[in-house]
């Protein structure tokens, strides 16, 4: 099936939930219906369908016109029970949608997947807690990313359960037991999390913490692991939001955020610093800009430095028109050389909500253009043969490329 006839086939799903239409569908008393959509077409100048550009070693890619993929999340949570002390009994589900442009969207086999990420019962607002939460099941917890890149630097969804903000003074403490926070993690592994947050460190700024201990599987050659962050929100910064944070790993903790290989030890150690700013400088004027930068040392000698530098601004001119733009920088320092990969998108919106940066739905025309160098190719070719990097991809032995299309992006609530 050609994916150009099919690419758009969740737009009319997505525009279903434009603000102010009705269907004539009413929810239930307690009921929460949510959601995230992306959906489009997308090609290459070389010809075939488009090839998306992520440098190797790279945690993340810069997403304007790069994304590669039909994409949806459905969320429903219902209150089953409200409690005289003005607690509730809730439960959960979200069933999420993926699949590869160039392909049938099928949602299944090679190319795809359909699957619960969230399956969960929750007991809120609880007294015995001081306002805290006790829930179980398969959870989106604490998930702190950037969106500019949809990198999740500190991610404590799992499979487990937990003690949400029970509040203790001014502090709220969180608790987390898991044994998988990745649906792609072979074996289960025990892991442990605590948070406090609420450190009021200055007017508008606030500091969390967070610490991480992952145990040793029931395997051999495994280890256990560690890691530490440290994060803080200023608001009322410049017309936005800065976001400062620190994170260090050891063995399996040099996932940093998530579980890592459980084969590490203790010698193998990961740092990161994250820097973000969310700014909506005018009603027409807004944007997000990043800095990560990752060092990671292995006995191996498969040491690591990962930087980033990017951002995206957009400016609407008039209620429902804007112009959008990104610009992305990579670059990965290795044993094999240093990897460059530098990303460009302009991308004229439709945004029938708002000429904010955070309204959606907006409805995108882009062309990206992307440079490599040739530290980058040859790992590519090593590691993900046939992708846009790679001398057997789309884009042959060049090392720039192109891409065009259409693509529509929504969240409700």
């Amino acid at each position: 099936m050609n994916t150009m006839n099919r690419g758009l086939w969740l737009v009319p799903c997505a525009l279903l939930a434009l603000p102010g239409t009705s269907w004539g569908v009413e929810l239930a008393p307690g009921t929460e219906f949510t959601g995230y959509v992306r959906s489009g077409a997308g090609g290459s100048v070389e010809g075939g369908s488009q090839a998306c550009f992520q440098l190797p070693g790279a945690k993340s890619k810069y997403r304007l016109g790069n994304e590669c993929e039909q994409y949806a999340e459905l969320d429903l949570r219902q209150d089953l029970l409200s409690l005289d002390d003005g607690s509730q009994i809730s439960v959960e589900g979200m069933a999420q949608l993926y699949n590869e442009y160039g392909h049938t969207p099928e949602f299944t086999g090679d190319y795809g997947f359909a699957r619960m990420n969230q399956m969960y019962a929750e007991w809120s607002n609880m007294s015995a807690l001081n306002g805290g939460s006790l829930w179980a099941g398969r959870r989106f917890y604490k998930r702190n990313d950037i969106h500019i890149s949809d990198f999740y630097y500190w991610n404590q969804s799992a499979t487990g359960a937990g003690l949400d903000s029970v509040k203790i003074g001014d502090l709220k403490y969180s608790y987390v037991f898991s044994r998988k926070d990745d649906y792609f993690q072979k074996p289960y592994i025990n892991r442990h999390d605590f948070n406090v947050a609420g450190f009021q460190t200055n007017p508008n700024g606030e500091m969390e913490v967070g610490a991480s201990y992952i145990d040793k599987p029931d395997s051999s050659d495994a280890h256990s692991g560690w890691s530490v962050t440290a994060q803080h929100k200023q608001k009322e910064f410049l017309g936005g939001v800065n976001t400062f944070a620190l994170q260090y790993g050891e063995g399996p903790g040099t996932g940093l955020g998530y579980t890592g290989d459980p084969t590490l030890d203790s010698s193998a150690t990961s740092w990161r610093a994250v820097e973000f700013f969310d700014f909506q400088m005018t009603p027409r004027l807004g944007g997000q800009v990043e800095l990560i930068y990752q060092k990671d040392k292995r006995d191996d000698g498969a040491d690591q430095n990962w930087l980033s530098v990017g951002g995206r601004t957009s400016y609407a001119f008039t209620e429902e028109f804007k112009l959008v733009g990104e610009i992305g920088r990579d670059q990965v320092e290795a044993p094999d050389g240093t990897r460059k990969l530098t990303k460009f998108t302009v991308a004229p919106t439709w945004a029938p909500g708002g000429p904010g940066f955070w309204t959606r739905p907006e409805v995108r025309l882009y062309y990206t253009y992307a440079s490599w160098n040739e530290a980058a190719q040859r790992s590519a070719s090593m590691v993900a043969a046939g992708s846009a990097l790679s001398d057997t991809g789309v884009f042959g032995t060049d090392l720039h490329g192109s891409n065009f299309g259409v693509q529509v992006e929504y969240w409700w609530k």
